[in-house]
């Protein structure tokens, strides 16, 4: 037999495969088990021997119009309490790759599958669990229909079990996910369902239902069918209860009062009541989050407050019918306003005590969702601020297919405003209202929204409003946004770091997936931006609603088929500055860009990461090119070894030379950050954090102790020190701190 005839025949017998295999809008049929299954990881009860599993799964990478190599098969059983899932991983052989035994991993370059449940059939929301080759386990929520790589929250956390066990050219998950982990509602006979995996050996990623290869593999759009063989049943009595101790020694010693150890002991909790099956009601006293992990800091050269996400669990939960309001650059509500500030020395978040917080949010129906948020802060004493009250009401109704139309309302109140001295508002409000659009057919989508703030000041333009509309294709994308942001758009509760301009940015991107050679698929993109200046902040630089800043972007985007990506960027920009401003942050007083003056400079940019599955594994971003009227260039990145599945040790760096004109001194911008994350098992992990940054003079040093003693319940030991870093300094000590923490998720 020829080459040529060999190939014909493997070709007929893929074919065969493939249509012996179930069809993609074939439901998957959970069947009862009187006998619980013990999620070990090996199938040895009788319900797995009578499943037929389902298959079939197809390539997303590096291509969508293949099945896959490695397949897949799932079953699922449940009795009154759980779901279970058994899940059969084949590959080529088992040299399976995971990057450590943490909780909530990283889906790229590891070894993993990941089960989603749209449990209200909204294409909206749905349950994440996933599980690793090792064992390691992941959950998360995902909001906004998964288009979007923040539409994915891993750091929710809630109790459920599970395990893996590998074996020879394949492995097995096994999942027991409880009822009551889960929101949905009674007597529902479907939810919408999909499962994708990564295989390292084979370099593909593959999901139950097809996902294009221009989407990303949790997109909500494309699930299949789960039916239920009868009417789900509400899971009981459903309350939990979080309770927590903890204790801490602290010095601020830049506090000259303060000379020894202060030591402090708090109690607190939380509570979780199912109201219905689908509506759940949050309880917080006196929270604490100490153990949430530090931000990593980033180098600023802009002109404006960076943006850091939300960490802390009490926000998580249905986080996206509260915060996904506007657009990222005006948006009316940020949960991070409550609760926590930010120390401008250190660059560090600290805590503004919480007394208590009530949060109602969930499903009224399939179609319904309802959000109401109460906060409770402590008074500032030391500032002459009173204690605010946070009240936050969300509502959000789905329209046609896959639309809705959602309302916001936000309100800070002083608590008795007039015992205070400090320079504070009494009252900051906002409402607003949006329509979101996502087509049937998956190629239309955006919004369009109103929103207005109630004060007592008496600024002009006190709303936002914008738009913002996408069509998408395989072949290419366009997009059209704009927002208008009043100088009297002062949402305090939101993120709004500019006001007072008009934003009009025109986007279009072209995508190619050749059949040959390095590149998997690559694309052009083409986005601009245009601000004009209303011109309600007193600020007479710009004539009223004149041009005040333009960027033209042109990138390449590449993703090569061995695993690795990459991309290059051109800028130009043309800006007017209304305000003085050291882009360095460096320079001695009165050393600044005056306001009023204008600036065209061009710079390129690239990024580059290489293959995830690799022992190292680096990233790189080069850049180059003017800077206002000066010259900048600079590299970034990251150099990290795995040694699995204990973890990994990674060096991130950051560092910018810039020259601007006299007087401007040359500047060099570093922020370098070596990172230490253990994991000794799958319930003991520790991480260990240096940052130094220049621009603040700091280090900072954090390490975390995690010991996951029960589910979902943690001790915690939390070591945080910052120094000086100024050449004069000598690494003085700045402040330091310990605290240990227990948690315990009692179910009643």
């Amino acid at each position: 037999m020829n080459y040529r005839h060999l190939h014909l025949l493997l070709f007929m017998l893929g074919l065969m495969y493939a249509c012996l295999l179930p069809a993609q809008d074939a439901p998957i049929i959970p069947q009862r088990t009187a006998t619980p299954v013990d999620p070990d990881g090996i199938l040895n009860e009788k319900i797995w021997q009578t499943l037929s599993p389902v298959t079939g799964f197809r390539q997303n990478f590096p291509t969508d119009t293949l099945i896959g190599k490695g397949q897949t098969e799932v079953r699922m059983a449940f009795d009154d309490n759980f779901l279970y899932v058994a899940v059969v991983c084949y590959s080529s052989g088992s040299d399976f790759v995971v990057q450590s035994l943490r909780r909530d991993y990283s889906f790229q370059g590891t070894d993993n599958l990941t089960l989603l449940f749209d449990t209200f059939n909204d294409q909206t929301n749905a349950f994440v669990f996933g599980m690793n080759a090792y064992g390691a386990r992941r959950e998360a929520l995902i909001s906004n229909g998964g288009r979007q790589v923040s539409d994915f929250a891993s750091s929710w956390d809630n109790k459920w079990y599970g395990d893996a066990k590998i074996y020879r050219d394949y492995w097995v998950a096994e999942f027991a996910i409880p009822f009551r982990t889960l929101r949905y509602q009674e007597g529902a006979r479907k939810w919408r369902f999909n499962c994708y995996r990564s295989d390292t050996q084979i370099n593909e990623w593959t999901s139950w239902q097809p996902i294009p290869q221009n989407r990303l593999v949790m997109d909500l759009s494309f699930m299949g069918a789960l039916e239920w063989p009868e009417p789900l049943k509400k899971p009981g009595t459903n309350i939990s209860l979080i309770p927590y101790v903890a204790g801490s020694a602290l010095r601020d010693y830049e506090d000259p009062t303060q000379e020894a150890m202060d030591y402090s002991a708090s109690i607190g909790g939380d509570a979780k009541i199912a109201v219905t099956s689908g509506l759940n009601l949050d309880l917080t006293a006196n929270p604490d989050f100490s153990q949430v992990e530090v931000d990593q800091q980033v180098t600023n050269l802009d002109r404006f407050e960076l943006f850091f996400p939300e960490r802390r669990q009490f926000f998580l939960e249905n986080a996206d019918l509260f915060s996904s309001f506007g657009l990222s650059r005006a948006n009316p509500f940020f949960s991070r306003r409550i609760g926590i500030t930010r120390d401008t020395a250190t660059g560090q978040n600290i805590q503004n005590r919480i007394i208590y917080g009530a949060r109602l949010s969930g499903k009224l129906n399939e179609r319904l969702r309802v959000g109401l948020l109460n906060m409770q802060g402590a008074q500032e004493i030391e500032s002459g601020d009173p204690a605010y009250n946070f009240t936050v009401a969300a509502l959000q109704q789905q329209v046609f297919d896959r639309s809705n139309v959602s309302f916001i309302f936000v309100n800070k109140q002083a608590i008795n405003p007039d015992e205070e001295t400090g320079d504070f508002t009494r009252y900051n409000r906002v409402a607003g209202l949006e329509y979101r659009l996502l087509s049937k057919d998956n190629r239309w989508s955006g919004k369009i929204f109103y929103h207005h703030v109630f004060d007592q000041q008496t600024e002009k333009y006190p709303f936002s409003q914008g738009a913002q509309l996408e069509y998408l294709r395989k072949r290419y994308r366009v997009e059209w946004a704009h927002s208008l942001v009043g100088q009297g758009f002062d949402a305090e509760v939101g993120f709004v770091p500019r006001r007072d301009y008009v934003l009009m940015s025109p986007e279009a991107e072209l995508f190619f997936y050749p059949e040959g050679g390095p590149f998997n698929q690559f694309s052009f993109n083409l986005d601009t931006r245009f601000f004009l200046q209303i011109g309600a902040d007193g600020n007479d630089i710009i004539d009223p609603w004149g041009l005040s800043e333009r960027q033209t972007e042109l990138r390449f985007n590449a993703e090569f088929r061995n695993n690795t990506q990459g991309s290059i960027t051109a800028t130009e920009t043309w800006l007017t500055l209304l305000r003085d401003f050291d882009p360095t942050r460096l320079q001695k007083d009165g050393i600044v860009l005056p306001a009023g003056s204008t600036y065209h400079y061009l710079d390129v940019q690239a990024e580059y990461e290489s293959d995830q599955r690799q022992p190292f594994f680096y990233s790189i971003q080069p850049v180059i090119g003017q800077f206002y009227n000066g010259f900048r260039a600079g590299i970034g990145g990251s150099l990290t070894y795995r040694f699995q599945p204990y973890g990994s040790i990674a060096m991130n760096v950051n560092y910018n030379y810039i020259a601007l004109d006299e007087p401007f001194v040359p500047a060099s911008i570093w922020l370098v950050g070596p990172r230490l994350d253990l994991t000794f098992s799958k319930s003991l992990f520790l991480t260990s954090l240096i940052q130094y940054n220049n621009q603040l003079d700091n280090i900072n040093i954090n390490t975390r102790l995690q010991w996951r003693f029960a589910p979902v319940s943690d001790f915690f030991l939390v070591y945080t020190d910052n120094y000086l870093a100024n050449s004069f300094s000598q690494f003085e000590v700045r402040n330091r701190a310990l605290v240990a923490k227990v948690t315990y998720w009692l179910n009643l």
